[in-house]
């Protein structure tokens, strides 16, 4: 018996003998432990008034920009990304169809369009939401926040880099190049522009004044082609709009640049940085951004994006974002040694805060080479009535003198340099002066050193609280939670690039990441026993 199927577009043309069966309430499929039904709850307590601000109308039957929120974060809770794959399983994933509640599916672009259009324009409102209501609940502390960084790499070509330094030495050069023609015109044409030996950017407007001048009362016309052979007015008029074209072109690129000292033509918002996923493990440099997550009871309760390839100055904007949208105040900010800096202390103590962040010298301090090198100020003793310090030979270096330094941020440190009054015929000369690049022979040189005694301080005030036994237990739970954030996301959710260009949408994105993160999170300490849970206790010594 032969059997034909349906070849037509519409496949429910000629029907088989079988019966779809499937239940009237799609509600009925879905367990009711779910994390869909817990999502779903938590956004409708959510107030988006801001969101549904950036809609113009909403058409009937089209998903709500309520339904569209719960849509795209479930879809970043099981790990998919991709516009089309959200598409795809609005029209075939039960869970998808719950949250629709009746409307019809929205295609890619809708998707689209919802993260950099809308959702980006009032992502850090709805992120501060879902914060403050964990902290209302109970299940954020709001005392302690961990902090640290990762960099995720961009949605842009890793050779599309543009560097200001080349940049900068190529513009040197052209402007070197445009003083030479400046001065070959007034030779060849008999004009006079510069007065004052010194090229400024009017005399370089003038004299294209004054050749396209010339051009016209010579009646002359540009050639261009083969065979033809072009009049000098010509070459010096093509020569001078090529060099304004480079001219302009590299203002722009250090434009761009700004503080940074490279980004990628593709996205320009990004920086290169290396990146720790090297496989060819000879610093390759990528086009990346820096994310900073500051963690409380394993939930991320708020972040940063930016282009630092460091962590030490995206401290204080980090914390400056976050008390501008959050209720409530953190006392204790703990941070690894990347985040060290004097400026970063004295920013927390004058914040009313208190830092517990680990040293850069705290675990090479506890080795014996560390401790018995006497070139260092560490192991020198220190007079406060007298302000001196006692080197090995018990010889004093006193103040000389005291200058001020000005950070990249703008930050002013006072450093104090100690002199010693006398080296001649020390034992210790080689081992405590170093720097062999220095001019000056050994046997004419000095121990000079060169430290901030506030800097001292606010270290030493800092040392004492991370040793205490509240400090290791937040430095063990530092390492614990905020690692464990960047593990969960980068390796059980599979996000290790980002999809959108532009910090704006890159800072939208990786908020939409956190709230999956932590919905996650609260679905699992929910069904675990483990709700109102903030540290980890420290193991007890046997």
């Amino acid at each position: 018996m032969t059997k034909y199927i349906n070849l037509h577009k519409n496949y429910t043309s000629i029907r088989g003998n079988y019966q779809l069966k499937l239940p009237l309430n799609i509600e009925c499929m879905i367990p009711a432990n779910d994390s869909v039904r817990l999502l779903s709850q938590f956004i409708e307590e959510m107030d988006l008034t801001d969101l549904y601000s950036t809609y113009s109308r909403i058409r009937e039957n089209q998903a709500t920009p309520r339904q569209m929120l719960k849509i795209v974060l479930y879809s970043y809770m099981k790990h998919n990304y991709s516009s089309r794959e959200i598409e795809e399983n609005c029209n075939k994933n039960i869970d998808f169809m719950y949250l629709l509640e009746g409307s019809d599916a929205p295609d890619h672009s809708t998707f689209a369009r919802f993260r950099s259009l809308h959702f980006a324009l009032c992502a850090e409102t709805i992120m501060a939401q879902m914060s403050n209501f964990l902290y209302e609940i109970g299940e954020v502390m709001g005392n302690d926040i961990f902090i640290d960084g990762t960099k995720i790499e961009a949605c842009a070509n890793k050779y599309t880099f543009v560097w200001k330094k080349s940049v900068s030495k190529n513009l040197e050069k052209l402007l070197s190049k445009l003083a030479d023609f400046v001065a070959e015109c007034e030779e060849s044409y008999g004009i006079k522009i510069v007065y004052e030996n010194k090229v400024k950017t009017k005399h370089i407007k003038k004299l294209r004044k004054k050749l396209y001048a010339l051009k016209q009362e010579a009646n002359i016309e540009f050639v261009h082609g083969c065979g033809k052979k072009k009049s000098p007015i010509q070459r010096s008029i093509e020569k001078l709009e090529e060099y304004l074209q480079k001219l302009k072109e590299y203002t722009q690129k250090i434009h761009i640049c700004g503080k940074r000292n490279s980004y990628s033509k593709t996205d320009k918002d990004a920086t290169f940085m290396r990146m720790k996923e090297d496989a060819m493990k000879n610093g390759q440099l990528k086009p990346a951004y820096n994310l900073q997550h500051g963690i409380d009871s394993e939930y991320i309760v708020w972040l940063t994006v930016g282009y630092q390839p460091t962590d030490t100055t995206t401290l204080i904007p980090f914390i400056k974002s976050m008390e501008n949208f959050l209720n409530f105040k953190y006392l204790n900010i703990v941070a690894d040694a990347g985040y060290e800096s004097e400026e970063n202390y004295v920013y927390i103590k004058e914040n009313m805060q208190l830092s517990f962040i680990k040293p850069a010298n705290y675990e090479i301090s506890k080795t014996k080479k560390y401790q018995n090198d006497i070139s260092r100020i560490e192991n020198m003793e220190y007079n406060k009535f007298g302000d001196y310090y006692i080197c090995k030979n018990n010889k004093r270096l006193s103040v000389n003198r005291t200058i001020k330094k000005k950070s990249k941020t703008g930050y002013v440190s006072e450093k104090t340099i100690y002199t010693s009054q006398n080296c001649k015929n020390c034992e210790f000369k080689n081992k405590c002066i170093k720097g062999h690049n220095c001019k000056t022979p050994l046997e004419n040189r000095v121990k000079n050193i060169e430290t901030s005694k506030l800097f001292n301080e606010l270290r030493k005030e800092n040392l004492e609280r991370i040793v205490s036994d509240e400090g290791c237990k937040l430095r063990m739970n530092r390492s614990i939670q905020v690692e464990g954030s960047f593990g969960e996301i980068k390796q059980d959710m599979g996000f290790r690039r980002y999809l959108s260009k532009g910090q704006k949408n890159v800072l939208a994105e990786s908020i939409l990441l956190a709230m999956a993160h932590n919905v996650n999170k609260l679905h699992n300490k929910i069904q675990s026993d483990r709700t109102e849970t903030h540290l980890f206790p420290l193991k007890e010594s046997a």
